[in-house]
């Protein structure tokens, strides 16, 4: 990980161009270009992005906070968010965004700065409703998908009447109807599983996340590197916050944003790169050791 400090420049500039090329050659699923289709293959280029954005962040941040290096990070994250929106991939563009906020926090410590920042965003958000009205219908629906169960609501509403036939344990593997609903293996995924497998097995993967979490904090307050501390916390943060994202946009807690459930949805990309984020946890676990 200090060599990746070295490279942060090309990394970030990898990564906007990754989704530039993703917004020019990708092919559109569910209304979102965000894959990539190579032959038989097929890639989601943000991925790599979220690991990009994890090791720019942090290194760009790691030593002395100046306004030039918080000014790059700035600039870099808005280039990253914009090019999702262009897509679009609204789900992908909050993750980052949280993350963002997660790394910027850790090294400033100013409330001032972060209120700046969400400042922005709320005005971000308000002029992404004005442009795209099916966000907005989105928006709208939140919290009333019962009031049109074939219309807006007709994911949510499934993905809540199929999980409650679960019960606790689940009626077996195959044996699902939710299985016929749209994204029912990736963005929806969480319903599908505690209807095969039950809600209690549902609830256990939760806190294995929430589990997880707890150990990258505890990397966090042991390491005397801000570097491995920022790192860390940006990776558990963002696992935490996708799987959030997922699994209340599905139960209609918050909007559906279209994030996939880690290591439980369907994509290899997405694993390989979730993968990655544990790499950095258990990297800092690693360092640890070193310096006792």
């Amino acid at each position: 990980m200090d060599r990746v400090a070295k490279c942060r420049l090309w990394i970030g500039l990898g990564a906007i161009l990754l989704l530039g090329a993703t917004l020019v050659l990708g092919t559109n699923t569910y209304g979102s270009t965000n894959w990539i289709r190579i032959g038989p293959l097929s890639v989601q280029p943000s991925e790599f992005v979220k690991i990009a954005f994890i090791f720019v962040g942090t290194s760009t941040l790691d030593r002395l906070q100046t306004k030039k290096n918080i000014g790059e990070f700035l600039i870099f994250t808005g280039a990253c968010i914009g090019l999702l929106a262009l897509m679009p991939d609204f789900g992908m563009a909050l993750i980052l965004f949280a993350t963002f906020l997660i790394i910027a926090f850790m090294r400033s410590g100013s409330v001032r700065t972060i209120a700046l920042v969400l400042a922005g965003a709320v005005l971000a958000v308000f002029v992404v409703l004005t442009v795209k009205p099916y966000v907005l219908d989105r928006f709208m629906g939140w919290g009333h998908v019962w009031e049109d169960v074939n219309g807006v609501g007709y994911q949510q509403t499934r993905v809540l009447t199929y999980l409650a036939s679960g019960g606790l344990f689940g009626l077996g593997l195959g044996s699902s109807y939710m299985g016929s609903v749209p994204a029912a293996d990736s963005d929806l995924v969480f319903g599908l599983l505690c209807e095969e497998q039950g809600l209690l097995l549902g609830l256990v993967i939760l806190l294995a996340f929430v589990l997880w979490v707890f150990y990258a904090r505890s990397d966090v307050t042991r390491s005397r590197s801000t570097f491995f501390s920022i790192a860390a916390c940006a990776a558990a943060g963002m696992l935490m916050f996708q799987t959030a994202l997922n699994v209340y946009g599905a139960t209609d807690v918050l909007p559906l944003t279209g994030v996939t459930l880690p290591f439980i949805s369907y994509g290899g990309t997405s694993i390989v790169f979730l993968m990655s984020e544990m790499a950095i946890a258990l990297s800092v676990a690693r360092q640890i050791k070193f310096q006792e």
